[in-house]
Formats: C-alpha cells, structure tokens, sequence
C-alpha cells in the first residue's frame, strides 16, 4: 500500500545526505553542525553521577524541577529577567522538538506562519502538519538583514505567528537593538505570537550583546523562545533543549509536550541542572571560545579562492565560490565533497525560492584545529 504523504516537499535532509557522502568518500565534514571536541568535563562527571544515584526513569513531564530553577536562574542572569520555573519553563528532548510543539500549541489549519529566508528545515514541515501555511520572507541575500516594511507587508487576518532566529542559521547573522524595537512596533495591538528561535543565544563575537526576545516585555509576554543545551555544552547528541513562555502559552506547550516525548532523558537534566550552577563560567565564555575557532578559520581561508563572509554569531562560515566555480550551490557542494574532499551545506535547501545566482556554501568550524588544518590543506587546492 502506497499512503498519500503527508509532506510532498520532504525528503531525507541535506544534512544527512552530506554526511553520508562525506563517509563514503573519506572528506573532512564541515557540513553538518555538530563539534568534534569533548563534551565539558564537570557534564560528564555530573551525568554518570546522576546514573549512578538512580535518575534513571521517567522524569516530570515539565522537566527536572531543580533544572528548571537553573534555568530560571540562568537567564536572569543573562537578560535581566527571571521566568518562573514551575509554569514558564519546559524542558524539551532537543531544540526541535519545541519548536515542533510551540507550532503544534497554537498554529490551525488554514493559519499562516511567517518565516524569514533563509530558515532552518524543520520549521516548514512543522507548519505543514499543523494544516497551515508557511509564508517566507526573504532576508537580505548579503547581509542577511531582515526588511521589517516587508514582514508587515506579509501580515495577513490570517497570520497566527512570526519565526525570528538569531544568531541565524545558516549566515550567523544578529538581530540588533533596533531589530527588536522593530519587531515590537510590528506585533503591538496583533494577536501574532513569536517564536524565537535562540539555539546560538551564547555564541556571539566582537563584544556584541544577544538580544533576546526574553529582555522585552512585550515580547516575552507573547512569545515562546528555544534555547538548546547541545550547542551550549558541546553534545548535540544527548538532544535537550528548553522554552520559555508565559503561562497560558506554556499551558498549550506542554499539551503537546506530553503527547509528543512526555519527558526528556532524565540523567542529563540532573547534570545541566548542577552545571548551570556550579560553572556559569562556561556559556558566558562560550563566545570568546568560538570566537577564537573563528578568527583563525578565517584566517586561513584568507589563503584559499573561497571569500569568507562575516559571521557576527553562531559556528557557521559562509564563503562566497564564485572565483572557483559557476555550478550551483547544491552541484558544487557534492563536487566539493567528492572530488575535493570537504563536505560543505549549500544554501538553497534554506530557501523557499534561493536568490539568482547566489553562490554561498555553509561551513562549520565547531572542530578542533586538527580537523580545520585537513579541510583548509584540501580548499587551498581549490
């Protein structure tokens, strides 16, 4: 039996189909986000302590309560402001997870959910399954700013929600203090909710400030933000992520919530709850430490045909390959994995209709220098 599918435009994402390519023909893989370095010592030690006490079975569906304290107590400290834990914060098995929930809490069929070009793959099929429509913005193709005259021109009676994301992926791109001013004028006196999109929120450089949804009132009165330990913390793999929302959002949230997963691997909560604590010292230096990746990736690709962008936030480097090939972005990153031997993410699977003759590839340089020394030895062949 053939079932009609449900989502006609998916298929197996561009950063499973680059991975394997790069296996199969032994490239160096800058494609997919995920680091190659060790997860932090005091995590390690505080999971295997949290197995070894018994954390083992379910944990409440809302999330570990002392980790929820954490997070309360964590963001207060970063944006000035304190959610509280018991009916503003839930912990999620993964980033996308909430936002897959944060969707399915409040979008209905025949909404509309406004998303900005280009945007991360998981929003689009999200909103599909809740029966509405994705309606997608574009950012400026250079500098990934947002025209906020151009999000309002696409407000319609049918709008339920706007996706904002910064640091965005794939461009590293930042909203300012007058993105968020903006995007206060654009939903006052609207019921639009927001979903903020915040994975990177600690990965910022050059002594920028993040600014969160969560230091504007009006914002966080109407909005839910994501967040994710595995950028944070360097382990991707162990997929927790938290949202923060006010109370009636949060009700619906976790309506969803409990359907979805229920609750999140519990070993891990009890050791981020005793991380956040006991070394706040870590993501407020996370800048600095990728900053610093950054700086000397760049550095280095100074010396190859590939002309790097500016990366304001996040760990992805977009590079310009106009100088080295006509091909498509999508042509060129297989060339490039195949024939060359680092595996890149082209931008067109971002979009909804990728500008003409755009020719940007995606890096990631959440590596250690061993792995970025063998990519740049290979680009420098370019």
């Amino acid at each position: 039996m053939q079932p009609e599918t449900k989502l006609p435009k998916v298929g197996t994402t561009i950063f499973t189909v680059m991975s394997q390519l790069a296996a199969e023909h032994g490239a160096v893989n800058l494609g997919q986000g995920f680091p190659d370095f060790p997860v932090p010592g005091r995590l390690v030690d505080a999971l295997t302590r949290a197995m070894q006490a018994g954390h083992n079975q379910y944990a409440m569906m809302s999330g570990v309560p002392a980790l929820r304290q954490a997070i309360a107590g964590k963001t207060e400290r970063c944006y000035g402001w304190r959610p509280d834990a018991d009916s503003e914060v839930t912990v999620t098995s993964g980033a996308t997870e909430a936002i897959f929930d944060a969707i399915h809490a409040v979008v209905r069929a025949g909404d509309e959910v406004i998303v900005l070009d280009p945007c991360y793959d998981c929003y689009e099929p999200a909103i599909d399954l809740a029966g509405a429509k994705a309606v997608h913005v574009a950012l400026d193709p250079l500098s990934f700013a947002p025209d906020w005259n151009a999000v309002r021109a696409a407000i319609t009676p049918r709008t339920r929600m706007l996706m904002v994301n910064s640091p965005h992926n794939p461009s590293g791109a930042m909203f300012g203090a007058d993105d968020m001013q903006a995007l206060i004028d654009l939903l006052r006196g609207t019921d639009i909710i927001l979903l903020s999109d915040e994975v990177y929120e600690h990965i910022v450089f050059d002594g920028a400030r993040h600014e969160s949804a969560l230091r504007y009132r009006e914002l966080r009165e109407r909005a839910f933000v994501i967040s994710s330990f595995g950028k944070t913390y360097h382990c991707t793999g162990w997929k927790i992520g938290y949202c923060i929302a006010p109370p009636a959002l949060s009700a619906e949230f976790r309506k969803v919530h409990q359907y979805n997963v229920f609750c999140t691997f519990a070993p891990a909560q009890h050791a981020f709850a005793e991380m956040l604590v006991a070394e706040p010292e870590h993501y407020e230096g996370l800048g600095a430490f990728y900053q610093a990746k950054r700086d000397r990736f760049r550095e280095q690709l100074l010396a190859t045909r590939l002309r790097p962008l500016a990366v304001p936030g996040g760990y992805f480097q977009l590079v310009d390959y106009s100088a080295v090939s006509d091909l498509d972005d999508a042509a060129f990153c297989r060339w490039l994995t195949i024939e060359k031997g680092v595996a890149a993410i082209p931008l067109s699977p971002f979009y909804e209709t990728p500008p003409a003759g755009q020719r940007l590839a995606r890096l990631c340089f959440a590596k250690n220098d061993a792995t970025m020394d063998a990519a740049i030895e290979r680009l420098q062949a370019l």
